[in-house]
């Protein structure tokens, strides 16, 4: 079911501010009786929280629908917030959300200002917890900076440097641009690991560093053409990737 407001380029129209998490409860209210997918409404408990950034859950129980959301979208325009009750409704009853929905709910959360401002919310209340770069085995301080000898002149800026505090196995290494943060999988640090492999992950993560993330209109573009062909310059490219793949599948 297609929202209401919308104007005529197919981008939603902009009211003001929502505000209130009472505006809030109205919103997904309104929603639900739009969608129509069950005869009874759940009761809506709405709260804006301090998340580090967009984020938003909603969970259904005993007739209580719980939705938290991230602070910043009290800022967002009433038709922002409408879109996005209709994704998470969707979500919650197996529904496909409007395609009006996800160009509302998207054209603003690709606003450079709303990037800009979640970015700061990030830095401002996302570090990262990270335990020290000397690991038992492998000291990513001294990785990182064999690494911007060979392959940067030296000319990359210091990161922040640690592991994971588990031993995740899904998400080896990320680069966090709000704290400019490159954090490796404690299971990497490991004695049946061979150093190229770690060196592999890092020399990724510090490639987003280099190349940072790129918006083209709401769709991003996290590794781009130049990133990819200068990872392929790592000298063991092919057998580290083949190596985590076979270990870490």
């Amino acid at each position: 079911m297609p929202l209401a407001s919308q104007s005529a380029g197919g981008q939603c129209a902009l009211p003001l501010p929502l505000g209130t998490s009472e505006a809030a409860r109205e919103a997904f209210e309104r929603v639900f009786r739009r969608l129509r997918t069950v005869p009874q409404a759940p009761a809506f408990d709405i709260e804006f929280r301090p998340f580090a950034g967009l984020r938003s859950q909603i969970t259904l129980r005993d007739g209580r629908a719980c939705v938290r959301l991230s602070d910043l979208f009290s800022e967002a325009p009433a038709i922002v917030v409408e879109a996005l009750a209709e994704i998470l409704l969707a979500r919650v009853y197996r529904l496909p959300p409007s395609p009006e929905a996800r160009r509302c709910y998207l054209s603003w959360v690709c606003n450079p200002a709303v990037r800009e401002r979640s970015e700061e919310i990030r830095r401002a209340r996302g570090r990262p917890r990270v335990l020290p770069p000397q690991g038992k085995y492998f000291d990513l301080d001294a990785i990182f900076s064999g690494l911007n000898r060979r392959f940067f002149n030296g000319d990359l800026p210091t990161c922040r440097l640690g592991w994971t505090p588990r031993a995740s196995r899904t998400v080896l290494g990320r680069y966090d641009p709000a704290h400019r943060a490159i954090i490796v999988s404690k299971s990497l640090d490991a004695a049946s690991v061979p150093r190229y492999v770690v060196e592999y992950l890092v020399f990724h993560e510090m490639l987003h560093a280099r190349f940072p993330l790129e918006w083209r209109g709401c769709r991003r573009v996290i590794h781009s053409s130049e990133f990819r062909a200068v990872e392929k310059r790592f000298p063991h490219y092919h057998k580290a990737r083949a190596r985590l793949k076979h270990a870490f599948a």
